[in-house]
């Protein structure tokens, strides 16, 4: 179950792009299926889905995200 995070959404894409190199903005990725975060815009309600991409050795090397209003 992903963590929701409802509170300044474009903070949080940008502390994400602070910490980790490489963001990409991927809507039909398939790690979007099951997401890490789903971030929901108080304003507009509409929600934008994480996800953390790491390879098969564990480790993390980028951050995928469908959209923010």
């Amino acid at each position: 179950m992903p963590t929701v995070i409802k509170r300044d959404p474009k903070r949080f894409l940008k502390e994400l792009r602070i910490h980790y190199g490489d963001v990409w903005k991927m809507p039909s990725s398939q790690y979007l299926a099951s997401p890490d975060f789903v971030v929901v815009d108080p304003r507009t309600g509409k929600k934008t889905k994480v996800s953390f991409v790491s390879l098969d050795d564990g480790e993390i090397v980028g951050v995928v995200y469908d959209d923010l209003s």
